[in-house]
Formats: structure tokens, C-alpha cells, sequence
């Protein structure tokens, strides 16, 4: 099913009635339904959600207790890989398993205007009908890779909601995808095969939040090209040739066993590849090495290799705690952005009140003033305002009292 065919929208009473209890008793109402396995409610969770409608924070806090379930997956690479096609069958295999499954399918221009999220829709339509597969579009809101702050609270929402899998698929902007993994606990990196110059363009970043590669369409020319070349980046990823070496590759990463056959790892060819491969698993879960799979996604190829291989990085997140280093970074990221969000809306109505900023250009413009004078007199109050909160309440005593305290 699609979230487009179960949103109502919010006309609702919280739009009518101007009272505070009332938007809260709503909220109330529509997080309990959530909670209840309604995907109205679900569907309208994320339309608050992605229109930062009155009242979304207080919803998506409450959201909090009830995450950290869902495996969140990430699937990212360049336009024309075939992620549509391959989230599609990644679905229907989850299904089959007795999972239910959420998907993001961001959409770079906007949320219900056709375009690729018509294409994207066509292409998922293997599991219309199915009401655990629940299907919504968002809009990229701008940003490079498709991701933003909207899309991080809507897999919050799917996960309350009690979704198993959550997964993200990206508008495909190149090698700064890093909002992918913000959000994501494993991150499927999609590559076209015959794509040598792409993956050259990947070295400089891709390889470093790539938990697994997947070289799509290998029915076709270049798949094996594709995947020496994948191979060769990884290896010199490893030994430090991209700028010391990529960041997961110092805090390590576990080798599975679903690496494509004839692409497997040097350290299982040059012994026993029982013993290598029990060690990869019981002695060293500290290290992941991306593995590269072959997939034909029109017919299902290597999509079951796809799923245990995204299923074994999740056993290694948990068997080498980095899954809570992930959490607790996904987390410092969201604080920082909130913030950056917030502190721009107080500037943007600080601007305002003073005239617009076009005003306070003009008078740059016309040698009254200079853009470093104009924010300093615009922060100097918020700066003094901050430091005063800072201070003691002795201290503030006194500073009252006309005396001075020089402990600080």
C-alpha cells in the first residue's frame, strides 16, 4: 500500500480550534492509533511530519520510547542503478520472510507531483496490495542525497509503528550521500555495471558509508569490470590510499559470507576457508569489510544473497556495539541540526523586526554599515542574554548588589 491512498490530510480539529488542549488531545489520539497498527495514522503522522505542521515536535518526541526496533537500511547510488526495481524485491523477499516493511522512496522535487515518484510507485508494484508493505513518498527538501531532518522523523514514525524494516531509498546525488547514514543502520550502495568512471568519481567518499556494494543489472556488459574495480577501491580503501583510509575501516568491519562468488575476501583464500570464515565471525567481530554482490533486480537475482548480507551487518552491529555508536552519532547530528534549524528561524524573525535583511544590505551598500557590524549588533544581545543565563544565581545577586564577583 501506498501512504498517499491512507492520508486524510489534517483538517482536523487541532486546524479549527485555536486551544492548546485540543491540539494536544488530537496529537494524543493520533499517536495511540499509530501505536495501535493504524496506517491512517501513520500516514498523517508523516504528513505533520514533512509539512512541520503545528504541534510535530511534540508528536515526534513522544515518538522517542517507542524506536530503536526497525532495522533501518539505506539504499543509495546513482540515478539509473535500479534501486526502485531492487527495494521492490527487497520488500517482497522481506515479506516472504515475515517481516513488515516501511519504505521512504524521497523524491527530489516534491511529494505528490509525479515524476519519480510516479516512476518509483511503478516500479514497487510488486507488493501493491499488501498492507505491511507501507509505501510513502518525501519530498528531498533540497538536500544532497535526498535526505533531511523530515525524512529522519518519519523513520522514527515507521518505527514506532512497529515497521521490522525500514528502508530509504535516495534520489542518488554521488558520493555525498552521508545523510543516508545518519539515518540508516546499514547502507547499500548501488553501482550501474560498466560504470568505470563512476566508480572512480565514488573513492573520495561513497567508500566510506558503503556497508555493502551491489553491482545491479549484472546481466549485462562490464559487471565483472564493475566489480575488480569495486574490489581494487576497497583493498586500497583498507590500506589507507583514500586520505588515510576510510573511517569504518579503523574502527573495523566483519567479512561475511555472502560475498559474490570468485570476489571473496584474501584473507579466506590463503587458508582453510572454514577456519577463515569461523574466525571472521567468533574472533574478530570488530571488522566489516564491504562485500560486493551481483544483482539482476528485474527477476530476483542475488537478491536473497542481498538480504543475508544486510542481515549479517546487523549481527555484526550488535556483536561489536557499534550499532549504540551509530545511535549515539545519529543522535549529536539531530541535536546539531534542530539547533541550526532553530537558531536560524530566531535570526530570520530577529532580521525581520530590524527591517529585512534587504534593508540592512541597502545600508551596507550605502557605506552606513558593514555585514560583520550588522551581526554583531544582532548577536551582541543574544550573546549577553546567554551569558546571563549562564551565570549563578549568586552571581547574578551580585551583579545586582553593585558588587563584583571575580570567581568566574
Amino acid at each position: 500500500m501506498t501512504a498517499e491512498d491512507t492520508d486524510d490530510g489534517d483538517g482536523d480539529a487541532e486546524t479549527t480550534g485555536s486551544a492548546t488542549e485540543t491540539a494536544t488531545d488530537v496529537h494524543d489520539e493520533l499517536l495511540e492509533r499509530l501505536l495501535e497498527g493504524d496506517h491512517r495514522a501513520l500516514a498523517r503522522t508523516i504528513s505533520k511530519i514533512e509539512n512541520r505542521a503545528p504541534g510535530y515536535r511534540a508528536l515526534v518526541s513522544a515518538l522517542y520510547e517507542h524506536t530503536g526496533n526497525a532495522d533501518v537500511i539505506g539504499i543509495t547510488g546513482s540515478p539509473g542503478a535500479g534501486k526502485s526495481t531492487l527495494v521492490d524485491k527487497l520488500a517482497e523477499t522481506y515479506r516472504e520472510q515475515g517481516d513488515t516493511v516501511g519504505i521512504i522512496a524521497i523524491d527530489p522535487s516534491s511529494p505528490f507531483t509525479g515524476g519519480a515518484v510516479l516512476g518509483d510507485r511503478i516500479r514497487m508494484a510488486s507488493t501493491i496490495g499488501d498492507m505491511d508493505v507501507f509505501v510513502r513518498s518525501m519530498s528531498a527538501r533540497g538536500t544532497l542525497g535526498g535526505l533531511s531532518t523530515a525524512t529522519a522523523d518519519a523513520v522514527k514514525a515507521m518505527d514506532a509503528f512497529g515497521k521490522d524494516k525500514v528502508i530509504v531509498e535516495t534520489v542518488g546525488a554521488g558520493q555525498n550521500e552521508i545523510d543516508v547514514v545518519r539515518t540508516a543502520d546499514t547502507v547499500a550502495v548501488l553501482v550501474p555495471p560498466g560504470s568505470g568512471d563512476a566508480v572512480q568519481t565514488l573513492k573520495a567518499g561513497i567508500l566510506e558509508i558503503a556497508d555493502v556494494f551491489v553491482v545491479n543489472k549484472a546481466d549485462r556488459d562490464g559487471a565483472d569490470r564493475t566489480v575488480q574495480e569495486l574490489l581494487e577501491m576497497i583493498e586500497l580503501g583498507e590500506r589507507g590510499g583514500f586520505g588515510g583510509g576510510s573511517s569504518r575501516g579503523q574502527s573495523g568491519h566483519h567479512h561475511h559470507d555472502h560475498d559474490t562468488a570468485g570476489h571473496s575476501d584474501s584473507s579466506v583464500a590463503d587458508g582453510d576457508p572454514a577456519d577463515s570464515k569461523s574466525d571472521a565471525v567468533d574472533t574478530t567481530p570488530d571488522h566489516w569489510t564491504p562485500p560486493i554482490l551481483e544483482t539482476v533486480a528485474t527477476d530476483g537475482t542475488g537478491v536473497d544473497d542481498l538480504v543475508g548480507a544486510l542481515a549479517d551487518h546487523q549481527t555484526y552491529l550488535e556483536r561489536s556495539g557499534e550499532r549504540d555508536v551509530k545511535a549515539r552519532q545519529r543522535y549529536a547530528e539531530e541535536i546539531r541540526t534542530v539547533l541550526r534549524e532553530d537558531v536560524h528561524d530566531l535570526l530570520a524573525a530577529e532580521l525581520e523586526a530590524r527591517g529585512s535583511v534587504e534593508v540592512l544590505a541597502e545600508a551596507v551598500r550605502d557605506g552606513e554599515t558593514d555585514p560583520y557590524t550588522v551581526v554583531d549588533e544582532i548577536l551582541d544581545p543574544l550573546e549577553a542574554c546567554l551569558a546571563e543565563i549562564d551565570r549563578t544565581p549568586l552571581e547574578r545577586d551580585s551583579s545586582s548588589d553593585g558588587s563584583t564577583d571575580t570567581r568566574r
